[in-house]
């Protein structure tokens, strides 16, 4: 089996080095990049399986490459790194299509947890996406307007399709299973992540990003609601 291949964009050599030494000797194939610009041509060149993109850089930074590789399509999970003074940046790197953030000072061990559970994921999903085209395997949830195919990986509102990451999907198909239940970012994100929740705060981020989707008012959402110090729930129609 072919290993995975990770792109790795930092441009603090050390640091890059770092993380590429490790990688390899847990089997996966890096390719590295020192600003946002060589991390796109690489891209162009070589199938990437996952990247860990750094926040500040010269040239291009992180956020405008994260922004670049999703308008051309790029699908692959992106795991931002970013300094503890960047928490604006870190919810921009989300909005813009990233899945994670890392916040440096990280330890090799934390990177690669990371590393293995996206790539665990975007494997599923791929797979998911591979029986789209087999008939009658639809397991279909309906709320309201909005449809969900868990098979197909698909999402129609009013039926219009719309277009989720993996990782919102996985948030909305948790909620729209379960309509009317309450759950709190801490076990939306163990349920997502397979993982003790940190950082919960990349749930809220995808949270605003799913209702962007499937809200015809985002700031008045008439089916995905917060419960003010509890958490989320698909309202039930």
């Amino acid at each position: 089996m072919e290993a995975n291949r990770i792109l790795v964009v930092e441009d603090d050599k050390d640091i890059r080095e770092g993380i590429d030494i490790y990688l390899r000797n847990q089997g996966y194939l890096v390719f590295q990049a020192g600003d946002g610009v060589e991390g796109l041509a690489i891209i162009e060149k070589e199938e990437i399986h996952l990247a860990i993109v750094d926040i500040m850089m010269p040239r291009m930074d992180g956020i405008t490459m994260m922004m670049k590789v999703r308008e051309k399509g790029y699908e692959f999970p992106v795991i931002m790194l970013s300094a503890k003074s960047e928490e604006v940046d870190k919810i921009m790197g989300l909005n813009m299509g990233a899945d994670d953030y890392v916040t440096k000072p990280f330890t090799t061990m934390e990177l690669l947890a990371r590393v293995n559970s996206h790539l665990r994921r975007h494997s599923r999903y791929l797979e998911a996406l591979s029986k789209a085209a087999e008939p009658d395997k639809g397991t279909y949830h309906t709320l309201g307007g909005i449809e969900v195919n868990e098979e197909t990986v698909e999402v129609f509102v009013d039926g219009n399709p719309v277009k989720l990451t993996p990782i919102e999907f996985k948030i909305l198909l948790l909620l729209i299973k379960n309509p009317g239940r309450v759950f709190s970012a801490d076990e939306i994100y163990e349920r997502i992540w397979n993982e003790k929740a940190i950082n919960t705060d990349t749930i809220m981020v995808h949270i605003r990003k799913i209702r962007e989707k499937i809200e015809i008012d985002p700031k008045n959402p008439k089916y995905l609601k917060v419960v003010w110090g509890v958490g989320y729930k698909m309202e039930k129609q």
